[in-house]
């Protein structure tokens, strides 16, 4: 089956701590949350592991769940290697990988890999090219594994439904969902959701939530999206403003969390990805995935 099909109306669980975790713990938290009936495990990249060999590693400790790269940075490798490693990894693991791209942040790309951060929509439409005339020479070259594009604004949503098979948003309310949906048309769109689960106390909130936006409000793509979220200057200091925390992040039991995601998916969202935002930043937050995994199942 299309592991879109597969994800289509589900909640899934988006992560950057399996980061931090040594590799052989790595394959035991995914292989739990594959038992407990994760529907997808939604994987970054920025300073940690090479996106497609930690797909790879998921895939591999895994048999149910859907992998997905939220996003692999088109800057980190080129084209033919993009297209032919994720076609590597749709047939090896029985389709069940989804190659999540983006065009990241000029920090990133500049300060850590070094390359010029320049016309990023323009640098996607001509990678996506080279990636559809990408020749592969194994027996795997017919693969065609899904693709989409990590997309704020409405033109690059626009290549996302034209050139891809969707997009893949980020610190998005839901009325951004319903842009995202009507720009989209029935292209694919996965949300990604940030979450405190549990009788949290509001400073503790407060604290995670901050902790969270910190480098997300330094980015001038982020602040671009919050001002067309009708967001504003006030809004994007450095940690967020209450009011920007409030929309960005959720907080509270199992039914306040489902309410978030329905408002999502009632807005147009195929699938909905939940971050956790546990009490200890970079340590997975293991107990509140085993409560949420409930999710998965009843939505």
């Amino acid at each position: 089956m299309d592991p879109l099909e597969r994800l289509r109306g589900t909640t899934g669980l988006w992560t950057m701590t399996l980061e931090t975790q040594d590799v052989n713990r790595f394959g035991a938290l995914v292989s739990g949350l594959d038992q407990a009936g994760w529907r997808a495990l939604w994987l970054p990249e920025a300073w940690g592991r090479e996106a497609l060999t930690q797909a790879a590693l998921a895939l591999a400790a895994s048999s149910q769940m859907v992998v997905a790269t939220g996003i692999a940075s088109i800057w980190a490798r080129d084209a033919v290697t993009t297209r032919n490693g994720a076609r590597t990894l749709a047939a090896s693991s029985a389709d069940r990988f989804v190659l999540g791209l983006g065009v990241s942040h000029a920090p990133l790309v500049e300060r850590l890999r070094g390359h010029h951060y320049d016309r990023p929509l323009a640098a996607m439409a001509e990678y996506l090219a080279a990636m559809d005339a990408a020749p592969m020479h194994a027996p795997e070259e017919s693969a065609r594994p899904p693709r989409l594009l990590a997309a704020l604004g409405p033109a690059m949503l626009d290549l996302a439904a034209r050139a891809a098979d969707g997009a893949h948003t980020y610190l998005v309310t839901p009325e951004h969902t319903a842009q995202a949906r009507a720009a989209l048309g029935d292209a694919f769109l996965a949300v990604e959701q940030a979450v405190v689960l549990g009788d949290v106390p509001r400073d503790e909130v407060r604290a995670r939530a901050r902790a969270h936006l910190e480098f997300y409000t330094g980015l001038p793509n982020y602040r671009a999206s919050w001002a067309r979220q009708g967001f504003s200057e006030a809004d994007w200091v450095r940690g967020g403003s209450e009011r920007l925390q409030d929309a960005m992040v959720v907080a509270g039991d199992l039914d306040a969390i489902a309410a978030r995601v329905a408002e999502h998916r009632d807005a147009g969202a195929d699938h909905v990805c939940l971050q956790v935002l546990g009490a200890v930043p970079g340590e997975p937050p293991v107990a509140e995935w085993g409560a949420l995994a409930a999710l998965t199942a009843a939505r």
